[in-house]
Protein backbone atom coordinates (compact mmCIF):
# COMPACT_ATOMS: atom_id res chain seq x y z
CA UNK A 1 0.00 0.00 0.00
CA UNK A 2 1.87 3.10 -1.32
CA UNK A 3 -0.72 5.49 -2.30
CA UNK A 4 0.88 9.10 -3.47
CA UNK A 5 1.07 12.31 -1.26
CA UNK A 6 1.00 15.87 -2.26
CA UNK A 7 2.67 18.60 -0.61
CA UNK A 8 2.22 22.47 -1.38
CA UNK A 9 4.67 23.93 0.79
CA UNK A 10 7.94 22.22 1.33
CA UNK A 11 9.28 24.19 4.44
CA UNK A 12 9.17 22.77 7.82
CA UNK A 13 6.21 21.43 8.10
CA UNK A 14 6.08 19.69 4.60
CA UNK A 15 9.80 18.67 5.11
CA UNK A 16 8.72 17.21 8.49
CA UNK A 17 5.84 15.44 6.91
CA UNK A 18 7.72 14.69 3.70
CA UNK A 19 10.28 12.51 6.05
CA UNK A 20 7.44 10.90 7.83
CA UNK A 21 5.68 9.84 4.62
CA UNK A 22 9.34 8.39 3.40
CA UNK A 23 9.79 6.30 6.36
CA UNK A 24 6.10 5.43 5.72
CA UNK A 25 6.67 4.15 2.36
CA UNK A 26 4.52 6.78 0.91
CA UNK A 27 5.15 8.34 -2.31
CA UNK A 28 5.51 11.74 -2.63
CA UNK A 29 5.01 14.53 -5.35
CA UNK A 30 6.40 17.69 -3.50
CA UNK A 31 6.04 21.64 -4.76
CA UNK A 32 6.83 25.08 -3.26
CA UNK A 33 6.31 28.81 -5.01
CA UNK A 34 9.85 28.70 -6.17
CA UNK A 35 9.82 25.72 -8.86
CA UNK A 36 10.69 22.53 -9.27
CA UNK A 37 14.19 22.93 -9.56
CA UNK A 38 14.41 24.80 -6.16
CA UNK A 39 13.46 21.35 -4.01
CA UNK A 40 16.38 19.13 -5.73
CA UNK A 41 18.61 19.10 -2.25
CA UNK A 42 15.67 18.16 -0.40
CA UNK A 43 14.10 15.69 -3.22
CA UNK A 44 17.87 14.01 -3.30
CA UNK A 45 18.16 13.45 0.36
CA UNK A 46 14.13 12.38 0.60
CA UNK A 47 15.25 9.79 -2.11
CA UNK A 48 13.59 8.10 -5.19
CA UNK A 49 10.05 8.04 -3.67
CA UNK A 50 9.99 11.78 -3.75
CA UNK A 51 9.57 14.16 -6.69
CA UNK A 52 9.50 17.37 -7.68
CA UNK A 53 6.63 19.25 -9.57
CA UNK A 54 4.16 22.50 -9.66
CA UNK A 55 1.36 22.90 -6.97
CA UNK A 56 -0.59 22.28 -9.55
CA UNK A 57 0.41 19.11 -10.07
CA UNK A 58 1.54 17.90 -6.63
CA UNK A 59 -2.60 18.83 -5.90
CA UNK A 60 -3.79 16.04 -8.55
CA UNK A 61 -1.06 13.49 -7.86
CA UNK A 62 -1.57 13.32 -4.59
CA UNK A 63 -4.25 10.75 -2.77
CA UNK A 64 -4.11 13.22 0.13
CA UNK A 65 -2.44 16.60 -0.35
CA UNK A 66 -0.70 18.72 2.56
CA UNK A 67 -0.86 22.56 2.19
CA UNK A 68 1.86 24.30 4.66
CA UNK A 69 1.94 28.19 3.16
CA UNK A 70 2.16 30.99 4.96
CA UNK A 71 -1.29 32.09 5.16
CA UNK A 72 -0.94 35.41 2.89
CA UNK A 73 -0.22 32.49 0.29
CA UNK A 74 -3.60 30.67 0.47
CA UNK A 75 -5.31 32.87 -2.18
CA UNK A 76 -3.42 32.00 -4.22
CA UNK A 77 -3.49 27.74 -4.29
CA UNK A 78 -4.74 25.86 -7.26
CA UNK A 79 -8.07 25.75 -6.65
CA UNK A 80 -9.46 23.53 -9.53
CA UNK A 81 -6.49 21.25 -8.73
CA UNK A 82 -7.72 20.33 -5.43
CA UNK A 83 -11.06 20.13 -5.91
CA UNK A 84 -12.51 16.80 -4.86
CA UNK A 85 -8.97 16.10 -3.14
CA UNK A 86 -8.55 15.41 0.90
CA UNK A 87 -6.45 18.65 1.54
CA UNK A 88 -4.92 18.68 4.69
CA UNK A 89 -4.81 22.57 6.33
CA UNK A 90 -1.26 22.65 7.75
CA UNK A 91 -1.64 26.43 7.95
CA UNK A 92 -1.01 29.61 10.91
CA UNK A 93 -2.54 32.82 10.82
CA UNK A 94 0.58 35.67 11.94
CA UNK A 95 -0.13 38.89 11.74
CA UNK A 96 3.67 39.95 12.11
CA UNK A 97 4.02 37.28 8.85
CA UNK A 98 0.94 37.23 7.04
CA UNK A 99 -0.13 41.21 7.52
CA UNK A 100 -3.73 41.93 8.72
CA UNK A 101 -6.17 39.68 7.70
CA UNK A 102 -9.24 40.45 8.43
CA UNK A 103 -11.71 37.72 9.17
CA UNK A 104 -9.58 35.38 11.68
CA UNK A 105 -8.35 38.87 13.02
CA UNK A 106 -11.90 39.94 14.07
CA UNK A 107 -13.02 36.61 14.53
CA UNK A 108 -15.97 36.08 12.17
CA UNK A 109 -14.35 33.26 10.43
CA UNK A 110 -11.55 31.13 11.98
CA UNK A 111 -8.46 30.33 9.76
CA UNK A 112 -9.69 26.99 8.79
CA UNK A 113 -13.18 28.45 8.11
CA UNK A 114 -11.17 31.16 5.40
CA UNK A 115 -8.56 28.37 3.73
CA UNK A 116 -11.67 26.10 3.36
CA UNK A 117 -13.65 29.54 1.20
CA UNK A 118 -10.08 29.62 -0.80
CA UNK A 119 -10.71 26.02 -1.57
CA UNK A 120 -14.68 25.46 -1.68
CA UNK A 121 -14.27 22.15 -3.72
CA UNK A 122 -11.81 20.43 -1.67
CA UNK A 123 -12.44 18.64 1.43
CA UNK A 124 -10.23 19.78 4.10
CA UNK A 125 -9.13 18.69 7.25
CA UNK A 126 -6.57 20.89 9.79
CA UNK A 127 -3.71 19.13 11.15
CA UNK A 128 0.12 19.65 11.98
CA UNK A 129 -0.34 22.99 12.31
CA UNK A 130 -0.56 22.85 16.24
CA UNK A 131 3.02 21.33 16.37
CA UNK A 132 6.23 22.41 15.94
CA UNK A 133 7.94 20.74 13.25
CA UNK A 134 11.28 18.99 15.08
CA UNK A 135 8.60 17.78 17.57
CA UNK A 136 6.64 16.13 14.97
CA UNK A 137 9.46 14.12 13.59
CA UNK A 138 10.62 13.15 16.91
CA UNK A 139 7.32 12.36 18.65
CA UNK A 140 6.63 9.96 15.80
CA UNK A 141 5.72 6.51 17.17
CA UNK A 142 5.01 2.90 15.51
CA UNK A 143 0.86 2.09 16.37
CA UNK A 144 0.51 0.60 19.70
CA UNK A 145 3.42 2.04 21.13
CA UNK A 146 2.79 3.32 25.11
CA UNK A 147 4.06 6.91 24.49
CA UNK A 148 2.40 7.34 21.13
CA UNK A 149 1.47 11.06 20.56
CA UNK A 150 -2.07 12.52 18.87
CA UNK A 151 -2.80 15.14 16.88
CA UNK A 152 -5.92 17.04 16.48
CA UNK A 153 -8.30 17.25 13.73
CA UNK A 154 -11.47 19.29 12.26
CA UNK A 155 -13.17 19.49 9.40
CA UNK A 156 -16.88 19.09 7.99
CA UNK A 157 -16.42 15.90 6.06
CA UNK A 158 -16.51 12.83 7.94
CA UNK A 159 -14.90 11.07 4.96
CA UNK A 160 -11.91 13.10 4.82
CA UNK A 161 -11.15 13.37 8.31
CA UNK A 162 -11.16 8.76 8.23
CA UNK A 163 -8.76 9.48 5.11
CA UNK A 164 -6.81 12.00 6.84
CA UNK A 165 -6.59 9.58 10.60
CA UNK A 166 -5.85 6.61 8.81
CA UNK A 167 -2.72 8.89 7.02
CA UNK A 168 -1.54 10.31 10.70
CA UNK A 169 -1.40 6.62 11.89
CA UNK A 170 1.15 5.05 9.15
CA UNK A 171 2.84 8.60 10.32
CA UNK A 172 3.36 7.79 13.37
CA UNK A 173 0.25 9.83 15.45
CA UNK A 174 -2.94 9.20 16.87
CA UNK A 175 -5.93 11.42 16.40
CA UNK A 176 -8.66 13.30 18.52
CA UNK A 177 -11.03 14.47 16.19
CA UNK A 178 -11.42 18.30 17.86
CA UNK A 179 -14.68 19.38 15.76
CA UNK A 180 -16.14 20.96 12.58
CA UNK A 181 -14.29 23.63 10.60
CA UNK A 182 -15.48 26.28 12.65
CA UNK A 183 -14.02 24.45 15.86
CA UNK A 184 -10.65 24.89 14.44
CA UNK A 185 -10.52 28.46 17.04
CA UNK A 186 -9.47 26.12 19.54
CA UNK A 187 -6.40 24.67 17.78
CA UNK A 188 -4.97 28.47 16.87
CA UNK A 189 -2.06 29.81 17.42
CA UNK A 190 -2.51 30.71 21.34
CA UNK A 191 -4.80 27.66 22.45
CA UNK A 192 -3.58 25.31 25.37
CA UNK A 193 -3.72 22.95 22.48
CA UNK A 194 -1.68 24.46 19.74
CA UNK A 195 2.38 23.63 20.58
CA UNK A 196 2.21 23.48 24.45
CA UNK A 197 1.24 19.79 25.03
CA UNK A 198 4.61 18.86 23.27
CA UNK A 199 6.38 20.83 24.96
CA UNK A 200 9.45 19.29 27.48
CA UNK A 201 9.79 22.37 29.41
CA UNK A 202 8.11 25.78 28.34
CA UNK A 203 11.25 27.85 29.45
CA UNK A 204 13.01 26.11 26.68
CA UNK A 205 13.22 27.84 23.19
CA UNK A 206 11.40 25.29 21.13
CA UNK A 207 14.88 24.57 18.82
CA UNK A 208 16.83 23.17 22.16
CA UNK A 209 13.46 21.65 23.29
CA UNK A 210 13.37 17.75 22.42
CA UNK A 211 9.24 17.68 22.57
CA UNK A 212 7.75 15.52 25.00
CA UNK A 213 5.01 12.88 23.66
CA UNK A 214 1.34 14.09 24.49
CA UNK A 215 -1.47 11.59 24.52
CA UNK A 216 -5.18 11.56 22.86
CA UNK A 217 -6.05 12.40 26.82
CA UNK A 218 -4.19 15.18 26.97
CA UNK A 219 -5.01 16.92 23.62
CA UNK A 220 -8.43 16.50 25.26
CA UNK A 221 -8.13 18.17 28.37
CA UNK A 222 -6.40 21.10 25.99
CA UNK A 223 -9.46 21.37 23.98
CA UNK A 224 -11.36 21.68 26.57
CA UNK A 225 -9.85 24.10 28.49
CA UNK A 226 -9.43 26.14 24.76
CA UNK A 227 -13.30 26.03 24.85
CA UNK A 228 -13.54 27.16 28.07
CA UNK A 229 -11.21 30.17 26.77
CA UNK A 230 -13.24 31.35 23.68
Amino acid sequence: MNDTLGIIGSGNIGGAVARLAVDAGIDLVLSNSRGPQTLRALTDHLGPRARAATPAEAAAAGDWTVVAVPFSAVPHLPANALAGKTVIDANNYYRRRDGVIAEPETGSLTAGELFQRYVPRARAVKTFSTIYFEHLLALARPAGSPDRSALPITGDDDAAKESVTALLDRLGYDTVDAGATAESRRVQDGSPAWVLPYLSDPRLPWPRDPGKPASAEEIRTALEQARSRS
